[in-house]
């Protein structure tokens, strides 16, 4: 299929879809005219790809990770275990931001309450 058709079945764009090849992330094959041909089972590379990026993964690590989703079904192929620890530090390095992020919201929400209370009292 040509990077159109693939970009309207996965709702991306053809833009995006440059750019995961540029990233080593896909690979269509190249027609003597010089346009792109995706195999057929390229928009599950993207839909796992996409996934992935909402994870909050950089294209360097999805480039490790994808070879390992051999199918639309299966989640980690059985060959590829040694990713878990890798995947397991994504996952602490997100928690890491989670915890900062609630703590920068606690104190805004600290700050906002004592300006309420301070407001209230000049009344």
């Amino acid at each position: 299929m040509r990077i159109g058709e693939l970009a309207r079945l996965t709702g991306t764009t053809p833009r995006a879809l440059r750019y995961y090849e540029e990233q080593g992330l896909l690979h269509p094959q190249r027609r003597p005219s010089g346009y792109r041909e995706y195999a057929p089972d390229s928009q599950y590379t993207v839909r796992h790809i996409q996934l992935l990026l909402s994870a909050g993964l950089n294209t360097a690590t999805i480039a490790e990770i994808v070879p390992c989703i051999p199918d639309e079904t299966t989640v980690l192929a059985p060959t590829c275990q040694e990713l878990l620890d890798l995947l397991a530090e994504e996952r602490d390095r997100i928690d890491a931001q989670i915890a900062g992020l609630t703590g920068a919201k606690d104190v805004l929400e600290r700050i906002m309450n004592t300006s309420a209370r301070n407001g209230e009292q000049g009344v």
